[in-house]
């Protein structure tokens, strides 16, 4: 009897146990959120999409394409390659442009050539450098040329002596904006008039400076038809050698750099480039930079003329 009841006793105390064993795993349970299927579960955030050009900004600006001619059939300056090399290391530094140079003017053509060759249909702009004499375009380059800047508006700069050149073709005058026809005082610490300062290639300049260059005198010009950025100083200037006197410019209006468009497209000269120090002067670096920048249509700046500016 003894025996039965430890054994009933046991059992009893095995069932509280199991008892409250069960309770605290329901308890436990209870707490616990209702797990849900699959479908009603949240949706996690959605990883923000990526944008190009990195942390968030706008997407960057494509790439331009710049071809640099330094082929010369009349007067050859030293400086040319310095200035091929410029336009260069300006568009690697920048990251505005690629580069290709030529000497020579094949790739003024829209006929598509072969290999790994381009023409002018590849290029945003055209930098010509120091580009002097006839240069023995056919019919085909000559239009194809007018019609890069004219009707694709697209653009070309002009640098120093690339207007001593094609006095055979009217229509490329019309074009740049001028001819060469002297440069009286030879080069010189020229006295220069900054005209429009707000212009994005003459920014850096102060309203007055001393720039030592060969400065050009410009025929089949006028004022009328350009921006005048920059003049020389005509009271400043000296007429008293009668040669100096003939080869300047009548109205003493010597217009050394300007801006202008050609139909659709922008035109941009000047005449600092004779000298290989030139090339190598931060503020005339900076000029080109922005000016292939403008005629790329990459920034905006007037092309309207106006009086002279003091």
């Amino acid at each position: 009897m003894k025996k039965t009841s430890s054994v009933i006793l046991a059992f009893a105390l095995a069932g509280a146990v199991l008892l409250i064993v069960g309770n605290l795993t329901g308890e436990l349970q209870a707490q616990q959120p209702a797990q849900q299927p699959p479908a009603a579960q949240a949706a996690k955030p959605a990883a923000p999409a990526q944008v190009p050009g990195g942390r968030g900004g706008p997407a960057p600006a494509p790439q331009k394409h710049l071809l640099v001619v330094g082929m010369t059939r009349g007067f050859h300056h030293g400086s040319t390659s310095d200035g091929l090399a410029m336009f260069w290391n300006l568009g690697k530094e920048s990251g505005v442009w690629d580069t290709e140079i030529k000497t020579d003017m094949e790739w003024i053509t829209n006929k598509q050539p072969g290999s790994e060759a381009h023409s002018l249909p590849f290029f945003d702009a055209v930098a010509f450098v120091n580009c002097t004499g006839d240069w023995k375009l056919d019919d085909e380059q000559k239009q194809a040329l007018l019609s890069f800047v004219r009707d694709a508006g697209k653009g070309i700069v002009l640098a120093h002596a690339s207007i001593d050149a094609n006095y055979n073709w009217p229509e490329f005058a019309e074009m740049a904006g001028g001819w060469f026809n002297a440069h009286p005082w030879n080069t010189f610490d020229a006295p220069v008039i900054v005209e429009d300062q707000s212009f994005p290639a003459m920014q850096h300049f102060p309203k007055r400076l001393r720039l030592y260059d060969e400065m050009y005198s410009a025929r089949q010009w006028s004022r009328d038809k350009v921006n005048v950025l920059m003049r020389m100083d005509e009271n400043q200037l000296d007429y008293s050698n009668p040669q100096v006197a003939a080869r300047a410019r009548q109205d003493k209006d010597e217009a050394i750099a300007w801006a202008k468009t050609y139909g659709k497209g922008r035109v941009f000269y000047s005449s600092l480039g004779h000298t290989k120090e030139a090339w190598e002067d931060p503020a005339v670096r900076k000029m080109y930079l922005e000016a292939v920048k403008w005629v790329m249509g990459r920034t905006e700046g007037s092309t309207a003329s106006h009086p002279k500016v003091n």
